[in-house]
C-alpha cells in the first residue's frame, strides 16, 4: 500500500510505504501524486517512509519504481529515505551514487531528521579573488548540482574582469558530489573554463588528488602543481607567481 500527503514544506512530498506494494499502487497513487507535483515547475523533495522489504514489492511494482526513476530523472531534487529494514538501506545506499540528486538513509522513527534534511545546505562553493587574475574556489562538503549553478555565473563574471585566469582549487574539506546530477555540473563546469586557465593549484590530503594534478597539466597545457593538507599559503604564493 502506498499513501502519499504534500509535506508542510513547499515542494515537498511525503510518500508512506507498507506490505505489500503492487504497480497499482504506483500507477493508481505515487505516478499521479508526482505528476502533480512536478507540474507545479518546481522540483520535489521527497520523503518516503518505507514500512516494507524488498520481498513486499511485486515483481511490478519494482519495475514501475524503476521506471519511476528514470522517467522523472532531473525532477528531483532531494530524496531521504526512512527505513528500518537493514538490506532495504543498504541497498539504496549502494545505487545512491547513480541518483542525479542527493539520496540519504535514515532508520526508524528518524521522519523529523529526514526532513530537516531534505531543507538544510549540504555543501558549499567558496570562491574568493585573490587578486593578478588568481581565483581561490574551495569546495566544502557534499556538493550538490544546484550550488555549482549557483556560483558559475560568480565564476564567468570573474574570468571576464581579468586578463588571465589562475585557478587554486581548494579540495581540502571536499566530500564529493551528491549524486550523478552533481558530479555531471562539476565537470561542465571545468569543460567550459579549462581552456581559460594560465595556471592552476590544487590543495588537498590524498594521494590520488596529487594524481588529479597530472591530468589538469594534459588538460591545460599549463603548468598545475600539487600542494598538500599544510600548504596553502605556498600553493597561494605560487599561484600568483609570474
Amino acid at each position: 500500500m502506498i499513501a502519499v500527503k504534500s509535506g508542510a514544506q513547499e515542494s515537498l512530498l511525503e510518500v508512506y510505504m507498507s506490505a505489500p506494494i503492487t504497480d497499482k499502487d504506483y500507477s493508481d497513487v505515487l505516478m499521479p501524486a508526482l505528476d502533480a507535483a512536478l507540474a507545479q515547475g518546481e522540483k520535489v523533495r521527497m520523503l518516503v517512509v518505507l514500512n516494507a522489504g524488498l520481498t513486499d514489492f511485486t515483481m511490478g511494482a519494482l519495475w514501475d519504481d524503476a521506471k519511476l526513476g528514470v522517467s522523472n530523472w532531473s525532477g528531483f531534487e532531494r530524496v531521504a529515505i526512512v527505513t528500518a529494514n537493514t538490506a532495504m538501506a543498504r541497498m539504496v545506499r549502494a545505487f545512491s551514487i547513480l541518483m542525479p540528486c542527493p539520496v540519504s538513509v535514515f532508520g526508524k522513527k528518524a521522519e523529523d531528521e529526514a526532513r530537516l534534511w531534505l531543507f538544510e545546505s549540504l555543501g558549499a562553493i567558496h570562491q574568493t579573488d585573490l587578486g593578478s587574475g588568481t581565483l581561490h574556489v574551495e569546495l566544502l562538503g557534499k556538493v550538490g548540482a544546484d550550488v555549482y549553478a549557483s556560483e558559475t555565473e560568480n565564476l564567468n563574471a570573474f574570468i571576464r574582469k581579468n586578463d588571465r585566469f589562475r585557478l587554486l582549487l581548494d579540495i581540502r574539506r571536499f566530500d564529493g558530489w551528491q549524486g550523478l546530477g552533481a558530479m555531471a555540473a562539476h565537470f561542465h563546469l571545468v569543460r567550459d573554463h579549462v581552456g581559460q586557465l594560465d595556471r592552476a593549484a590544487v590543495v588537498g590530503d590524498s594521494r590520488w588528488e596529487a594524481m588529479v594534478v597530472q591530468v589538469v597539466k594534459r588538460l591545460i597545457g599549463q603548468e598545475a602543481r600539487y600542494f598538500g593538507n599544510n600548504d596553502l599559503e605556498a600553493a597561494k604564493a605560487w599561484i600568483k607567481t609570474d
